[in-house]
């Protein structure tokens, strides 16, 4: 405090000291003018509720409010990807426009697959809003599809066979899905969904598409028309379904790929997704409007690292997107320079470690590392950024500024912008926000809000906490709720919850994700047995099994615990720190029989490594030990390397237990041949990464 020379109050100086490890200047100077700007308030008017100061200063709203989402441009004609797409027809008809199987089918033979296919469906009343399911193998026939559902006015939905029954069954009838597109092979595998199947291959239905016109129907599409509707992880205990628009995802093809490195025109591009999700379609509807070459690898292929390393080098991959937990599993074993493309790869679908990212950028060379962020309900993704190692040696990935006519929004709790470097949740608003969830009025009112600072404009509500960076990016900060991403895919432990209390032998139950390995995240299920003199130790088992027949694979809990009670606490909820680590190797210690072979012996010690566990039973399961697909792509890896044979990630599942692995690789094929003398060339050979 300051005293004039009466010795009256004349003010109050001081200063602020900050630890150099954690701050620099400009960082201390934000802190000091916030902490200023407090004071001046509260003496400004006394009477003021500390909760309603307003610490954020005019010069940093107007930033983060208006010059950090300065992002309008002109709106794209035609406002569709079919017609992004027709219009890439016309100018390189006889390019090839997607390689399935070795097989190149060009842009005007997709292009009369998708009329034809278009004509069939206006043929069966199928117009605009509604919704075709599309059960089609992987490959030109599910592209074809989606092309021709746009092609006759309506919306598609994109159905995973591989998914439970009852899943698959909810989502045709809450889709209100008119018919669903398969073939001959695929019908005898889809479960009984209350609607038409239509083989397309069937004798019936060739003939049709032979006969119908090859022209383009001519349906006009509108900007606000249903695109597609894709299902995500639902709080309340069951799916719910994203309906977006078609001039969301034209914003989202027009004007992204650019962002993430990728050509204006031509390039090779690799699908590595399945297609029953979004994570995708950022190469698929690139690769289309600007007449690059799609190459679609096989399912089987691309949890494969070796295939997926020599795929790439062989055909000269440009451009592909991948999830960071997947991409980490294939470079574990083939590393970071196997399984980078020629010009750009893309980091999406979760959030990547700075580990990774320092891998991929130390052997990226000429390719660009991006990062590209954005829930579903805004449209593929919303936010990207070029990676570089001034990010990462700060032990920070950003996930990007916002794209063309995209607004980012960091609140409070009372809707008001949060200072440049604090946390608050991130709220998007612009052209490439959903509709909202099908029949679900009031969960979409909940997520989809009116923003504050548009007239008459919605936003999404993402639950993810974020700060902005000195620079205007975004950083993810983790969630708001309870949501989490487990490989990729986004989780809501409430939907696995509800059906692991749905067991009969269950009382109560809880589902958390848990990190107990790094960078491992896993679902575990906490239960209580509903009958106290039940077979606790078989319970576990039964709850996986049950869980197994109605969600997909990556909600199935990789372990579950019984407990006598859930601890909770003083307000009654679940104390979550109280919750035991589950021992995924107590399974071992109930194993009667040990290792009798070398095989067995070898198979036992690559288990437990990649376990991460101090030992495993010849009986114990693979699965039951905490094991997910990606542990199973290095599983199938430190198979090759230790005992030097071929096996599939299909094995796995069909024989999880180290015994019955062993029998199976009896007639497994050796992974590699026997090293022979070989007269030195004059011109050594070029490594797959040198040639690319």
């Amino acid at each position: 405090e300051v005293f004039d020379g009466g010795g009256r109050p004349s003010g109050v100086r001081g200063s602020v000291t900050v630890s150099a490890d954690l701050f620099d200047p400009v960082w201390a100077g934000r802190i000091a003018s916030g902490w200023v700007r407090v004071l001046e308030a509260v003496t400004r008017d006394p009477g003021v509720l500390v909760a309603a100061v307003d610490v954020v200063g005019e010069v940093e709203r107007r930033r983060v409010l208006t010059e950090w989402n300065d992002t309008a441009v002109e709106v794209v004609s035609p406002v569709s990807v079919v017609g992004l797409f027709e219009a890439q027809v016309a100018r390189t008809p006889g390019a090839v426009a997607v390689v399935s199987d070795g097989v190149g089918v060009s842009f005007a033979e997709l292009d009369v697959r998708a009329n034809r296919l278009a004509h069939y469906l206006v043929g069966q009343g199928v117009g605009a809003e509604s919704v075709v399911g599309l059960a089609l193998p992987r490959g030109v026939e599910m592209v074809a599809g989606i092309l021709a559902v746009w092609k006759a006015g309506a919306g598609y939905l994109p159905v995973d066979v591989g998914q439970p029954a009852e899943r698959v069954a909810f989502m045709v009838k809450d889709s209100r899905t008119a018919l669903v597109l398969t073939t001959e092979e695929i019908l005898d595998e889809l479960p009984s969904v209350g609607v038409r199947l239509v083989a397309v291959d069937g004798a019936l239905v060739r003939m049709q598409l032979s006969a119908a016109p090859d022209s383009v129907p001519g349906i006009s599409t509108h900007a606000d028309g249903l695109a597609y509707v894709i299902y995500t992880s639902g709080s309340t205990g069951r799916p719910k379904g994203v309906a977006v628009t078609h001039g969301g995802l034209a914003n989202y093809v027009s004007s992204v790929p650019e962002r993430v490195g990728f050509a204006r025109a031509g390039g090779r591009y690799a699908l590595l997704q399945g297609q029953a999700t979004d994570l995708g379609n950022t190469v698929v509807f690139a690769s289309l409007t600007t007449g690059g070459v799609l190459h679609i690898l096989d399912e089987g292929a691309v949890t494969d690292p070796l295939v997926v390393s020599a795929y790439l080098a062989e055909h000269g991959i440009d451009y592909f997107k991948a999830v960071p937990s997947h991409l980490a599993a294939l470079s574990s074993v083939v590393g970071a320079g196997g399984v980078l493309p020629g010009r750009s790869l893309v980091l999406g679908g979760e959030a990547a470690s700075p580990a990774l990212v320092g891998e991929l950028l130390d052997a990226a060379g000429e390719c660009g590392v991006f990062n590209h962020y954005g829930p579903t309900e805004t449209t593929i993704g919303v936010a990207t950024t070029r990676l570089d190692a001034g990010d990462v040696g700060a032990g920070v990935v950003p996930v990007g500024t916002p794209v063309a006519n995209t607004r980012f929004y960091i609140l409070d709790a009372a809707l008001r912008p949060v200072p440049v470097g604090v946390v608050g949740e991130l709220y998007v608003a612009g052209v490439q926000v959903a509709r909202g969830y099908v029949g679900r009025a009031g969960l979409t009112a909940e997520r989809f809000v009116a923003c504050p600072f548009e007239r008459g404009v919605r936003m999404y509500r993402t639950g993810d906490r974020s700060r902005w960076s000195a620079v205007g990016e975004v950083v993810f900060a983790g969630r708001a709720d309870e949501q989490v991403k487990v490989r990729g895919f986004r989780i809501e432990p409430g939907e696995v919850q509800a059906v692991v209390a749905a067991h009969p032998l269950v009382a109560q139950a809880a589902v958390v994700a848990r990190e107990d390995i790094a960078g491992e995240v896993r679902l575990v299920a906490y239960v209580v047995p509903s009958d106290e003199d039940g077979d606790a130790g078989t319970l576990p088992a039964a709850v996986r099994t049950f869980t197994a027949r109605r969600l997909p694979e990556h909600m199935v809990p990789s372990a579950v615990v019984v407990l006598d009670v859930l601890p909770l606490v003083g307000n009654g909820k679940l104390d979550r720190k109280a919750l035991p680590a589950p021992e995924y190797g107590a399974v071992m210690a109930g194993s009667v029989r040990r290792a009798v072979s070398l095989p067995e012996e070898l198979l036992c010690q690559a288990f437990a490594e990649v376990l991460g566990l101090d030992g495993v039973g010849v009986d114990d399961d693979f699965f039951d030990l905490g094991g997910h697909s990606l542990l199973a792509v290095r599983l199938v890896s430190r198979i090759r390397t230790v005992l030097g044979v071929e096996t599939e990630i299909r094995t796995v599942f069909e024989a999880p237990t180290v015994a019955e692995l062993a029998a199976r690789l009896t007639a497994a094929g050796s992974a590699r041949a026997a090293l022979t003398p070989m007269p030195r060339p004059h011109r050594l050979p070029l490594s797959h990464g040198q040639r690319r």
